[in-house]
């Protein structure tokens, strides 16, 4: 592999992985669609290639296929909340644009990696000691994670179908630098930085295994480098203990906020996720960085509230559009 083509390029994950790609010395194309969740100064700087498009849109599909030797399919809508709201779009993206795109890989003889999701998997009781690993039987629970386990489905048939050369990951929640401010963490963040309560759906107790958008990315570049074919590797940071109370008041502690307040819970909110990533660890070697004895997240966490107070400009344009979208619901 040299040349890698980065769907969803300018969202979170994805732009945050071109650069960890361009560090280990690949040549990059993204494609992306530029919705909201795609954001041009994402890649301000960066020596890529960029294919404006749909990945539901066929010659968009081919183009993307012709132009590196594997594809690292990060496009996808994902926001929970906005699929509760309108579920076309995550089913045109996430099912629609899968397909499109392995059809595309398959003709023209490319290699394809999928990025996937725990949610697939539904939630887990708050005091299960299960966690969730490559053999986990899929229970989504939202149309964001029906969607994006049908995505997954497709992958699996086109490797043992036609004999895609494929892998997938399932991660965990991420964290870090670019995300977008109607997300848990960058939205407290931001609260803070803009003179607002942070909020705190329902009772904070649910768990999420949070890890650090780099270190979820350096995985993917391990799986890509080193995994084995047709092979699913699960990718989480042992943070299952924490919940999301736990982690708003690290977030107040390092920014010396007050406190926050309580808002009215998601709809259908799963409990708690928890991954065991034992297999990528022990076949590839792969740890996280950001990680601590505390609640395995300060690190990342002052990492991530660094970049925002860096990065006003990057993120104040749209929060009061966000923040009003969000009282509209009283959250």
């Amino acid at each position: 592999m040299t040349r890698l083509t980065i769907t969803g390029g300018a969202g979170f994950i994805g732009s945050n992985f071109v650069r960890s790609a361009l560090n280990r010395g690949y040549d990059i194309t993204v494609v992306d669609a530029f919705t909201y969740a795609g954001n041009r100064a994402n890649l301000e700087g960066l020596d890529v290639e960029v294919i404006e498009g749909d990945v539901a849109d066929p010659d968009i599909a081919r183009r993307a296929a012709q132009r590196g030797d594997t594809i690292v399919h990060f496009a996808a809508e994902s926001h929970n909340d906005n699929s509760l709201k309108d579920p076309s779009p995550f089913v045109r993206t996430n099912i629609l644009g899968t397909f499109e795109l392995l059809q595309a890989a398959l003709r023209n003889d490319v290699r394809f990696h999928h990025i996937s999701t725990d949610e697939v998997f539904g939630d887990l009781e708050i005091d299960e000691p299960r966690k969730f690993n490559e053999d986990t039987a899929y229970h989504p629970s939202s149309p964001y994670s029906a969607t994006k386990a049908g995505s997954d489905h497709l992958v699996n048939a086109w490797i043992r179908s036609f004999g895609l050369a494929a892998t997938m990951s399932n991660c965990s929640n991420n964290y870090g630098p670019r995300q977008h401010v109607e997300k848990f963490i960058p939205r407290q963040i931001t609260n803070i930085l803009s003179g607002r309560t942070p909020k705190l759906y329902g009772s904070g107790l649910q768990v999420r295994d949070w890890i650090h958008v780099d270190d979820h990315n350096e995985a993917v570049l391990d799986i890509l480098e080193r995994g084995r074919i047709g092979q699913t590797y699960a990718i989480g940071a042992d943070n299952d203990h924490v919940n999301n109370l736990q982690v708003i008041e690290l977030i107040c502690e390092l920014m010396g906020a007050p406190g926050y307040e309580h808002v009215a819970d998601r709809a259908g909110h799963d409990q708690r996720y928890a991954i065991d990533s034992s297999k990528i660890r022990e076949e590839l070697g792969w740890r996280p960085r950001f990680t601590d004895t505390e609640t395995g997240m300060r690190s990342g966490l002052e990492n991530t509230i660094a970049w925002y107070r860096e990065n006003e400009d990057w993120w104040r344009p749209v929060k009061d559009h966000v923040e009003s979208a969000y009282a509209q619901k009283g959250q």
